[in-house]
């Protein structure tokens, strides 16, 4: 690998449409089980290096898998923690129009990182197939609270006091942290999309209902971040992406940051990828309370929901709106989420998810003179 180091003028958040060879042989494996797990592995194994080659191509300085191992962007990973399970049911999370696949976090035992955990092994490939700086997205820790009812997590303790989840949790990713850091990993992606969800009305008032108040969780959330990463090695560089939901191009939440961007902040992250393709994320004004020092946020004006290109006088101009708010060096731009943030894809093509990338490249170029 290069001496290049995070943080990029362009990035990319993570997920990328998956290969025809790797969608056969997931649907071969677990749907037809024609074929066994080794048989599995070898068709990601040989899409990944292409994936990545790809990301090169278009002037990328880091690249990730594509999450190509995986069905769904957090599900997987946190499936792969000690006391976590994924029980499939009836009824989905409803996105607009759409619901997602039934899957639900339960939690069974106390939570951990455990040493052999895939995912490490799965940065490792990466990082042996580029010439570029290599990196994982991960969920970020508010997704194993946001996401598991209370009726399902049959932890007496974490049930009656979620601060005795909160604090099992923090631990549980400073360890991931550290086993990532060992096995080479210097840039490190949490996406901790829910602090978006927790500016959506609809979301606070479900929150509520279920007597937790939403403010409260999004200190808490942040204060989980902050915790995790707290001990991380100087030359470790940590990004966080928030979004609104992604699902075959739909959504599931919308608001502005305003009620949580004090907290995202303030979580010592080194990198912010935020939503901005649309009015549901709200104005640009939030990022007036990003500290000034070396943080940076990339603000993701292009979308991976459609195929369209955003138009480069348009983005110049979003910048200079941005700038207003936080200085231009403290910028960068990306996409703004995934493109399959489950392994269906958004409703765009191969083709078109390059251009995308292209554009951002092309956008840092224009704007910073280099990626």
């Amino acid at each position: 690998m290069s001496d290049i180091t995070p943080p990029f003028r362009a990035d990319h958040v993570g997920s990328l449409l998956r290969p025809q060879s790797v969608i056969d042989a997931r649907r071969k494996f677990h749907t037809e089980k024609s074929i066994s797990a080794a048989d599995l592995k070898a068709a990601e194994d040989a899409a990944i290096p292409e994936i990545i080659k790809m990301q090169e191509d278009v002037g990328l300085k880091a690249v990730t898998d594509g999450e190509t191992r995986r069905s769904f962007w957090h599900y997987d990973f946190m499936g792969m923690l000690t006391g976590l399970d994924l029980d499939e049911r009836d009824e989905g999370v409803q996105f607009a129009g759409v619901k997602l696949r039934p899957i639900f976090p339960t939690i069974t035992d106390k939570l951990d990182f455990p040493d052999d955990h895939p995912m490490l092994d799965h940065f490792k490939f990466v990082k042996e197939h580029t010439g570029v700086v290599p990196k994982i997205s991960i969920p970020g820790p508010s997704c194993c609270h946001f996401r598991t009812a209370k009726d399902d997590i049959h932890v007496a303790e974490y049930r009656e006091d979620p601060q005795a989840m909160f604090d099992d949790l923090a631990a549980t990713y400073r360890k991931a942290v550290a086993k990532f850091y060992e096995a080479g990993c210097r840039y490190l992606q949490m996406d901790d999309i829910f602090f978006a969800y927790l500016c959506d009305p609809k979301h606070r008032a479900d929150k509520q209902a279920a007597g937790q108040d939403p403010d409260w969780l999004i200190e808490r959330y942040s204060w989980m971040m902050r915790e995790a990463i707290k001990d991380r090695p100087d030359d470790m560089v940590i990004g966080m992406h928030m979004c609104r939901g992604n699902f075959r191009s739909t959504h599931a939440a919308e608001g502005a940051y305003d009620q949580a961007a004090e907290a995202i902040f303030s979580t010592g992250v080194d990198i912010f990828f935020m939503e901005y393709d649309t009015e549901r994320a709200g104005g640009l004004e939030p990022l007036g309370l990003l500290p000034k020092g070396k943080q940076r946020i990339l603000p993701g004006f292009i979308t991976t929901k459609t195929a369209d290109l955003e138009d480069m006088d348009w983005l110049k101009s979003k910048f200079d709106e941005a700038s207003k708010f936080v200085d231009l060096d403290q910028l960068g731009i990306a996409p703004q989420c995934g493109f399959a943030s489950t392994e269906e894809g958004n409703a765009i093509t191969m083709d078109d998810q390059k251009r995308k990338l292209e554009l951002v490249v092309k956008t840092a170029e224009a704007i910073w003179g280099g990626v």
